[in-house]
């Protein structure tokens, strides 16, 4: 096992949508494993997700997984009351499992129904399932973090994941009514909003011309690994966050910190013009 911090001895955690390798999820479920905390994985494909969980056993981190879609309240009821019978308790839960197509998800104009509907399902509906069974469990333990993935999709308008960034848009508004709700009975409720992370679906899929636009425009010149998304949320969830609720984290390597225009005027400065 990997050194660690043991920020999250004693916690339990769910990390949805956990079961690709090499994505955000996944590598949140290690990150939280390494901080103490005992991990369920969730996520729709068994035999992956199961795999993913046996690499992590290996390691010798404390783990069991379900099988769970989200939009479902009964698959979610049976996620809940499987992380208690396993290990007990509920402290953390990271609403990580999310829709998203470059194919489908276009203009407004062009929107399937079907795909909009299925999308908030998902990331919308779904959070707010996870949200809403969870809460008893955390409430009895004394107490809990949920961190919910938004994106930085929500920070303005684009031509493509039209649905996708209006579901994570409800998604932050969901965070801050859950933090209010729930403050007082020691529910803290947070978001991180990702931006341009090279997971392993994204390294398959994104042209070199597309890596390199958003390379040109995050300010740290790079994309993030799924682990540092995993490492924001290991800190919301610990007691290091204990005074934080109701907020989004950007995430995102500055790319929402500077205007659209910053990059290419930087540019012809520095060829004098």
């Amino acid at each position: 096992m990997s050194d660690h911090r043991g920020e999250l001895e004693g916690k339990v955690a769910i990390v949805t949508g956990a079961a690709m390798p090499g994505n955000i999820g996944a590598a949140t479920a290690e990150v939280l494993a390494r901080e103490g905390a005992r991990v369920v994985l969730a996520d729709v494909t068994g035999d992956q997700l199961a795999d993913t969980t046996a690499a992590l056993a290996a390691k010798g981190y404390s783990v069991a997984c379900q099988v769970a879609d989200i939009s479902s309240e009964d698959a979610v009821k049976a996620l809940i009351a499987f992380t208690l019978e396993k290990f007990g308790r509920l402290d953390v839960i990271d609403n990580n499992a999310a829709r998203t197509s470059p194919e489908h998800d276009l203009l407004v104009g062009d929107m399937e129904v079907e795909w909009w509907d299925r999308t908030f399902a998902i990331n919308t509906r779904g959070t707010m399932l996870m949200c809403k069974h969870a809460l008893p469990a955390m409430i009895k333990g004394g107490g809990g973090s949920i961190v919910n993935i938004s994106s930085g999709t929500v920070l303005g308008g684009n031509f493509f994941s039209t649905a996708y960034a209006s579901s994570k848009a409800a998604v932050e508004s969901l965070t801050r009514y859950i933090a209010t709700q729930y403050g007082p009975q020691k529910i803290r409720c947070n978001a991180v909003s990702p931006g341009p992370v090279m997971t392993s679906s994204l390294e398959k899929g994104l042209s070199p011309e597309m890596r390199e636009i958003f390379r040109r425009h995050t300010l740290t010149g790079d994309y993030a690994k799924p682990s540092e998304i995993g490492e924001a949320v290991s800190f919301l969830a610990s007691d290091r966050a204990s005074f934080i609720t109701g907020q989004v984290l950007q995430v995102d390597g500055g790319i929402g910190a500077h205007l659209c225009t910053s990059t290419d005027l930087a540019e012809l400065m520095s060829q004098g013009m």
